[in-house]
């Protein structure tokens, strides 16, 4: 049986240095050091949300070499790679493979196989380097390391209490989550057709509650 949960919670950024100073805005912490990912020419740092689960902020590499195809999480569209945001967010599963083919018709990509440092993974990815349904579906990911990664990362005191999804084809999106087994407190709200999709995480932090995420210019709607 089929079975999901989230698993962290995804900050894209122009750049890291961007992504870090939205964080200590928003939370009032600092991220840790993360590392790079050298199939996709991108980095991160990370933020430790529970004894499973994280945040990830994540930006191309300026010193990587080019990755010879389209980075992830749509780090390489400068339209909506304008400034840091909640981008997505990712729900590890017990069997990636099946959940892949539960959550078609949802693009979410396929499996492939990535690491840094001693850390490896399978995860879903667009070819095009898009994120589904505006990065309100989940990306797939199952961990090939006997312990969770967030277990290793510096505890400072922040906790994500729930994700809340805001998007017009809720419907399908909840569906998709049903289908993958998801478990866990993701809320997921309807939208009117045109309106923007957002998230919103609610993490509590050492000084209090605090979001991130919601609505923000729409980069294709400018004037």
């Amino acid at each position: 049986m089929l079975h999901s949960w989230i698993d962290h919670i995804v900050i894209s950024a122009p750049s890291l240095e961007q992504g870090a100073h939205y964080l200590r805005q928003t939370l009032g912490v600092d991220p840790q050091a993360g590392g790079e990912h050298s199939r996709m020419g991108t980095h991160n740092c990370l933020l430790k949300l529970g004894d499973d689960v994280y945040l990830e902020v994540i930006a191309a590499n300026p010193e990587a070499t080019p990755p010879g195809r389209t980075r992830w999480f749509q780090l390489d569209d400068p339209q909506w790679n304008n400034g840091p945001k909640l981008a997505t967010w990712v729900a590890r599963t017990n069997d990636i493979q099946a959940a892949a083919q539960a959550a078609r018709p949802v693009p979410i990509g396929g499996v492939q196989a990535m690491s840094r440092g001693n850390l490896d993974w399978l995860i879903s990815i667009p070819d095009d380097g898009t994120l589904a349904l505006q990065g309100a579906a989940p990306a797939l990911i199952q961990w090939n390391t006997p312990t969770h990664p967030a277990s290793a990362m510096q505890d400072g005191g922040c906790s994500l209490t729930r994700l809340e999804i805001f998007h017009p084809e809720a419907r399908a999106l909840t569906s998709l989550l049903e289908r993958i087994g998801f478990a866990g407190n993701v809320q997921v709200f309807p939208l009117q057709d045109g309106a923007q999709p957002h998230l919103v995480a609610h993490i509590q932090t050492p000084a209090g509650p605090r979001q991130l995420g919601g609505i923000s210019p729409d980069p294709y709607n400018q004037a």
